[in-house]
Parts: structure tokens; sequence; C-alpha cells
């Protein structure tokens, strides 16, 4: 299983982005997917993770309110639209699959994409 990332970029504080993981497979759209980021000088943390058929989904406290995850099944991709961007945003934003499984946790996760960079200007 392979996941590609995009819709990174830089925007300026308050202003959103979406990005999208798209998966290689078919089997991705049975798998819990996720959102982890890493800033600078930081160890990655969790942001979000929806389970296979986004009935339930899971954000971090420092995100809850301004970013949403979503899939669409049928395109094998999960998205994460960031609204209201605080500088303190800024990282590289990673996404994960993990078959069956629900969780903040990275060890949860098998598969995941190479990151998209994110910077929030103040």
């Amino acid at each position: 299983v392979q996941l590609q990332a995009s819709g990174g970029g830089l925007v300026q504080a308050g202003g959103s982005l979406r990005l999208s993981c798209a998966g290689s497979e078919r089997t991705v759209s049975t798998y819990t997917m996720a959102w982890f980021r890493q800033a600078p000088g930081k160890e990655r943390e969790f942001v979000a993770a929806i389970n296979w058929d986004g009935g339930r989904t899971l954000q971090a406290s420092s995100v809850k309110g301004r970013f949403t995850i979503s899939r669409d099944n049928a395109k094998n991709t999960v998205y994460l639209q960031m609204s209201s961007l605080k500088p303190e945003d800024t990282a590289v934003y990673y996404c994960a699959a993990g078959p069956r499984r629900w969780g903040e946790r990275e060890s949860l996760y098998d598969y995941w994409g190479q990151g998209t960079q994110v910077t929030v200007s103040s």
C-alpha cells in the first residue's frame, strides 16, 4: 500500500488549506486513516483519525474545532480540512493507514505517506 499526500503550502495565519492523501489500493477504503504532523525539532504527533466508513472521527485537542478529517472511499482518498490556521500548525503533515485499527499511537498504523509541508506565516 502506498500513500501520496498533497495539498501543503504557505498560508497566512487565519487561512485555510485542504490536504489530501490518496491510497494506491482499493483495500485502503477498509482501513482507519490518520494524519500526524512533525514540527521542526519536535516529535511527530497525532492530528486526526477517521474510521473506515467515516462514521467515527478523532481529533487532537490542539486542532479540535479547526481541522476536519473526512474520506471518499470511491477515490481511496482521505482529506484534512484545516481552517483558522496558526503559526504553531507549521509542520510536515503525514497520512497513515492502519487495517482495522483505531487510536492515536503511531504504532497502530502500518503504512505512511511521504509528508507534505504546511507553513503558516504570522
